[in-house]
């Protein structure tokens, strides 16, 4: 292999994505394009501008453009070569649309699937693949398709679901261009544009390293995790060799571990499956107390093991994959077991007791914030979608709610309680749509006395208003978080007004109290 080509197109695209991201961090920040809202699962803290996949997607052009002069294509796989990148870029407009405007899961899934199914059309399919250690080949026939689809949906999942922290997708991402940069010599110049996109990650991750100055946003994740998925298939001979499917996965062990725990999660607990949360391992790692840098590297180093584990299972053609899988797993355990909040994995029992015990609170919780959503384009005035929020919050058992805006804040207690038991509070939003805190009595912690034994204890007290456990009042107080959400962002598009408490309209123009001649508006509490 020609080290010169390779080093030249990383040079590339660590060059375009150096030259560029800065410009697009700019743009973005002048004109008002970032989104300020902050979801209940992200942990940043300032608005970041999400658009540097577009910088990513421009580096690949520049390096499928430098790849072609070292070395053209040949005729019989241009067409594939052509396939990848309008699939890779159709997948990274439906990203980069939802960066702009949400689109909604469902939306995004269809779309996805779309894409993917007219890649399969168009050639790019596993239709064969041969197990090395045991001399079989296996004709997929028709089922090719669906398992094509399959593994493109989800690995371009799977990167996006790992971009939740600052540096980490785009770590992961690099070592799977080093994987693909090895794999990939013999197709379509994949090997080029790897190594291209390893430029192009190395120079993204000099604004995306914690702190992050920009993020690469659902348009870069959907386009690396694609570009991935599409690569694999083409390095794999039309799917022949599975030590080129497989290999990838060792990289994504640890998203791929976090989504199947994930899955198991919402479903056991009765959540939507692509709803995102708090819970997955990156969030329980931060709530450990190390740092963000910390915890990246860490991840890093676990990947780069598996990294070598992909390089060992495409190098012995799939000959070393079950001890290599057995080796990872063990690893996988070992370290689990040096984690406090990973002991539940194993307490099935326990795990699935306490789901099924807060499912119906969930279910509950679920259809009041879709009520509470819904009120948002009925309701005539700020105050009347608090009193709804209120209403919201106090049927799932919260006695405490607080909501501070630009111009203010509003507070509801409920001072009537039958046991002096304490509150425990969390601030559950803090963005565009306000600061937004809840307490609740969580009644799993309550403090009761039994005759026998004067000493307290814990129990649940069923006949008090309040919530069953602390991983329930952290589910609920976050759905109730989204569904404000969802519901001031209505209330706007239908009032045209600015989240305010005092903003109220006038033919033709909006008027806030305070301004020059300050108004009276009756029903609005100061």
């Amino acid at each position: 292999m020609d080290i010169l080509p390779l080093l030249i197109c990383g040079a590339t695209g660590l060059v375009i994505a150096l030259a560029l991201i800065p410009l697009i961090r700019k743009i973005s920040l002048d004109w008002g394009l970032v989104r300020g809202a902050r979801e209940a699962h992200h942990t940043h803290r300032v608005p970041v501008p999400r658009y540097g996949g577009l910088a990513l997607v421009l580096a690949f052009v520049g390096v499928e453009l430098a790849a072609l002069i070292f070395s053209p294509v040949p005729e019989a796989q241009r067409r594939d070569t052509l396939v990848m990148i309008l699939g890779c870029l159709a997948m990274f407009l439906v990203g980069f649309l939802d960066d702009i405007k949400p689109l909604g899961a469902k939306k995004k899934l269809v779309s996805q699937i779309s894409i993917a199914a007219a890649v399969a059309a168009l050639g790019i399919t596993v239709d064969t693949f041969k197990v090395p250690f045991a001399g079989i080949t296996i004709n997929l026939g028709w089922w090719g398709y669906l398992v094509t689809v399959l593994w493109l949906v989800s690995i371009t999942n799977l990167i996006n679901l790992v971009d939740g922290v600052d540096g980490l997708a785009g770590g992961i991402c690099l070592m799977l261009m080093g994987l693909l940069a090895y794999m990939g010599h013999a197709q379509c110049n994949l090997h080029l544009m790897a190594a291209g996109m390893v430029g192009a990650l190395a120079g993204f991750l000099c604004f995306n390293f914690p702190p992050a100055r920009i993020y690469m946003g659902d348009g870069g994740a959907y386009f690396l995790g694609f570009l991935i998925g599409v690569s694999t298939i083409i390095s794999s001979q039309k799917g022949t060799v599975l030590a080129a499917l497989i290999a990838p996965l060792f990289v994504l062990a640890l998203p791929l571990l976090d989504t199947t725990l994930a899955i198991l999660r919402r479903g056991m607990q009765g959540l939507p499956i692509f709803r995102p949360d708090r819970q997955h391992i990156h969030h329980r790692l931060l709530e450990t107390g190390i740092s963000q840098r910390k915890m990246v590297l860490g991840v890093y180093g676990f990947t780069a093991v598996f990294l070598v584990m992909g390089f060992m299972a495409f190098a012995s053609k799939g000959l070393w994959i079950p001890n290599l899988a057995g080796l990872g797993a063990l690893m996988i355990l070992l370290l689990a077991g040096q984690l406090n909040f990973t002991r539940e994995w194993f307490a099935v029992g326990r795990v699935l007791g306490n789901s099924l015990q807060v499912r119906q609170e969930i279910q509950y919780a679920l259809a009041l914030t879709n009520w509470l959503v819904l009120e948002g384009a009925r309701c005539p005035r700020l105050d009347s979608l608090w009193e709804s929020l209120v209403f919201a919050a106090r049927k799932l058992g919260f006695n405490y709610v607080r909501l501070t805006l630009e111009d203010g804040e509003r507070i509801w207690q409920d001072t009537v309680a039958r046991n002096p038991t304490p509150t425990r509070r969390a601030a559950v939003l803090d963005g565009q749509f306000g600061a937004l805190e809840l307490g609740a009595r969580i009644l799993a912690e309550t403090p009761v006395t039994t005759p026998e034994d004067d000493a307290p204890k814990l129990a649940i007290a069923t006949d008090e208003q309040g919530i069953s456990d602390q991983r329930a009042f952290t589910i609920i107080a976050d759905l109730l978080a989204e569904g404000w959400v969802k519901a001031a962002r209505r209330w706007c598009q239908a009032s045209r007004l600015p989240l305010r408490w005092d903003a109220i309209s006038e033919p033709g123009k909006v008027v806030t109290i305070g301004e020059a001649e300050r108004r009276y508006v009756g029903g609005l509490r100061q």
